[in-house]
């Protein structure tokens, strides 16, 4: 493990860094403005999360096709793209005047942000690495857990001395400082154009499969739903966690203070998923991986201490560590590598369109008075149906799969 660490620093540490200034477009962190960017514009619960959710809608048919330029750009040329993008955006939120400019700054935050510098890294380490990939999706993906454990903290701290929106001058300077670190370390770029065509990994039947081809295979079908459904409703959870906590009869900081048990699980699982999966494959992993969230989300539905909330965040990241590495490698495995920036997005795109419909579905029933107690019922439903659809296509198109 240390001779491959060393052998591949620069490597590793270019997906690390796109992945931590991602951060800058994921939830976790756009939702601790949400209550100043509702006041300065004067926005209700539901105006806000209907713009949220238009601009990540809008994010993720871009991204079905911006993802496929990983297939023909180096890292070295489309990352510092995406980042300098990213940094735009955040100072255009940092001194947006208009309510109406909103459902832009979070498409751009939300496609530069959550969706292409992770989009990126996931398929540099997923085409780089073959016999290693599992371990070097877990490492590109410390930097997502460490800016999940490390930024929410750090901006309500800087709350007390800062308007919310110089915070937003403050990570459009990260941004823009990442740009010649990635760069640096990309120097000498394991690339697309830089690899033998041989040295492409196929997919099942021996084939480098295309995006068209990999739509038209019913696998991809029997795993969009899982796909989906994690994505709408991890998003769900955490842009409703104050509701939660109030329905439990708590106060909201003794929620949040679970979450570095939540973050320090997720890790714990990414690297045990990273190791598992380069030694026995996706195959025998991916169809079980969603299985804690059932467990997760009974726990939220009926547990009533905080006990019952720590063990339901800790069957939360076990599925959130393998989501780092096991999906990731499972498009590689299944559909090759040679195409695998354009399939990927398409999969990416599913993905960031869940975390639009999470919010907005759950919402919604909220004001039909469904109670998310309930909701949370019938999502750990989903979660067991889209686990057995996942084996039961996972077990037919593996017949499929070389030795």
């Amino acid at each position: 493990m240390l001779k491959f660490l060393r052998n591949n620093s620069r490597w590793l540490l270019a997906g690390a860094l796109l992945t931590l200034v991602s951060s800058f477009g994921q939830t976790f962190f756009i939702s601790l403005f949400a209550g100043e960017i509702r006041k300065t514009f004067n926005l209700s619960h539901g105006d806000w999360g209907t713009i949220y959710g238009f601009g990540t809608f809008a994010s993720a048919i871009v991204l079905v096709w911006a993802g496929g330029l990983t297939d023909i750009m180096r890292v070295r040329k489309i990352g510092p793209i995406v980042l300098a993008i990213l940094a735009v955006s955040c100072l255009i939120m940092a001194f947006n005047p208009w309510a109406a400019l909103l459902p832009v700054v979070i498409f751009c935050l939300r496609l530069s942000g959550q969706g292409m510098p992770t989009h990126i890294a996931t398929v540099a380490m997923s085409r780089w690495f073959s016999a290693n990939r599992g371990k070097a999706l877990s490492i590109a993906n410390l930097g997502f857990s460490l800016g999940e454990a490390t930024f929410p903290l750090l901006v309500v701290g800087l709350l007390v001395y800062f308007a919310w929106q110089d915070i937003w001058i403050i990570t459009a300077i990260v941004a823009f400082l990442s740009i010649p670190a990635l760069i640096w370390l990309l120097q000498r770029e394991r690339s697309p154009q830089s690899m033998a065509k041989e040295s492409q990994s196929k997919g099942m039947n021996n084939h480098h499969w295309t995006r068209n081809q990999t739509l038209a295979h019913p696998l991809f079908w029997f795993m969009v739903p899982a796909f989906v459904g994690q994505s709408a409703f991890n998003t769900a959870f955490f842009f409703l966690q104050v509701h939660f906590a109030e329905i439990k009869g708590w106060e909201h900081f003794q929620l949040v203070a679970m979450f570095p048990i939540y973050t320090g699980c997720a890790i714990i699982a990414m690297f045990l998923s990273g190791i598992l999966l380069d030694k026995i494959g996706t195959v025998n992993l991916i169809p079980y991986f969603q299985l804690p969230l059932v467990v997760a989300f009974l726990l939220f539905s009926f547990g009533e201490t905080l006990v019952s909330a720590l063990l339901g965040f800790v069957f939360l990241g076990i599925t959130s560590g393998a989501s780092a590495t096991l999906p990731n490698a499972f498009w590689a495995e299944f559909f090759g590598t040679k195409h695998l920036g354009s399939i990927k997005a398409a999969a990416v795109g599913v993905m960031v369109l869940g975390s639009a419909i999470g919010p907005t579905l759950t919402g919604v029933l909220l004001d039909f008075d469904v109670s998310l107690e309930n909701q949370y019922v019938w999502i750990s439903v989903f979660f067991a149906i889209s686990s057995i659809l996942m084996l039961v296509g996972v077990s037919k198109a593996r017949k499929s799969l070389g030795s």
